[in-house]
């Protein structure tokens, strides 16, 4: 390629990267001078790229908003998955010092090209995602949202408009609901929308794979004070109805419980003037995993309930003791 050609399709792309570049920081970069600068900006604008120039002590050239280069033609599908996975990827710390640059300029440059009504779209659903505890493979396609969902909700929680949607829960059974949302989060690999239902009158929790039409509704309505939404579905989840209610008391603090115990499973709260000691309430559809959990602590416990979870410990500590006292096989 020849080098003029090279360094004017550079300089596009150091444009795409987002923000206002000075003639000298561009001069710089492209290793020439500033009046070949002007010259290569030129040579874009005569190729119907939108450059801009900018006056002033900050002045320089950028991208006007919205223009999209031909080989960038995404649908709204595309453009969602690319840039959650940018931001997902840079959460999960799958990046290095280098590629989590070039992920934020990435998205940058993707932000920039698309049309302003689905760069609007966008920003809703980042500007209002919530993220829990890192994801632990739970998730899958299965779960996914629509994006005709999960746009239309984003939008709502963050222009706090009221919406209707149908409903299938965990049973089956289908619903038309009237929500004030006020929360989006991600957990699990699940998503989920925190929400005022005016069906019921209560705050309640909808998974998002679960709904199959959103209407947004006329008017507005003023959000909960510090809604803390990722909280409330660690809570919701934690508080679930379930065979089997337990409740302890760890001599242990919650962030050394919750290491065995996490948020969405376990409730804990720090007990005042108890030496150490924190409450624990769980719900859960078996007890036979929980005497290990409680062993891998490795801090006294009490059991306040269910009585049979005491005969689990008590034969998990019979085992342990049996197979701490065998001699080794003869081979």
């Amino acid at each position: 390629m020849p080098r003029p050609i090279a360094r004017v399709l550079t300089l596009l792309e150091l444009l795409q990267s987002g923000g206002t570049r000075t003639a000298s920081e561009l001069a710089d970069r492209l290793d020439v001078d500033e009046r070949t600068v002007r010259h290569y900006v030129g040579h874009l604008v005569d190729l119907d790229v939108p450059v801009e120039s900018v006056r002033g002590r900050y002045g320089g050239y950028r991208l006007t908003r919205g223009f999209r280069m031909p080989p960038l033609m995404l649908s709204d599908d595309e453009a969602l998955a690319v840039l959650l996975g940018l931001v997902a990827g840079q959460r999960e710390g799958l990046t290095t010092t280098t590629t989590g640059t070039a992920s934020e300029t990435a998205a940058a440059k993707i932000r920039r090209v698309l049309p302003e009504r689905l760069r609007l779209g966008l920003d809703a659903v980042l500007d209002s995602l919530a993220f829990t505890t890192r994801p632990g493979g739970a998730g899958g396609p299965e779960f996914a949202p629509e994006t005709g969902v999960l746009l239309p909700v984003a939008d709502a929680v963050n222009h706090h408009r009221p919406i209707s949607i149908r409903y299938t829960n965990a049973n089956g059974d289908r619903s038309e609901r009237t929500l004030h949302p006020h929360g989006l989060v991600a957990h699990a690999g699940k998503w989920y929308v925190t929400a005022v239902d005016l069906t019921s009158g209560e705050d309640r929790t909808f998974r998002l794979d679960r709904i199959r039409d959103v209407r947004t509704l006329p008017g507005s309505f003023e959000p909960p004070a510090e809604p803390d939404p990722a909280q409330r579905v660690l809570t919701g989840l934690a508080t679930a109805p379930y065979r089997h209610e337990v409740t302890l008391r760890v001599q242990a603090t919650a962030e050394h419980i919750h290491t065995r115990l996490p948020p969405s499973v376990a409730i804990v709260e720090e007990l005042p003037q108890t030496d150490g000691w924190s409450g624990v309430e769980l719900r859960v559809d078996r007890l036979d995993w929980l005497p290990a959990v409680l062993a891998s602590l490795d801090r006294p416990f009490v059991i306040e309930r269910p009585d049979e979870l005491r005969g689990l410990v008590e034969a998990l500590a019979d085992r342990l003791t049996h197979s701490a006292r065998r001699d080794p096989p003869h081979v």
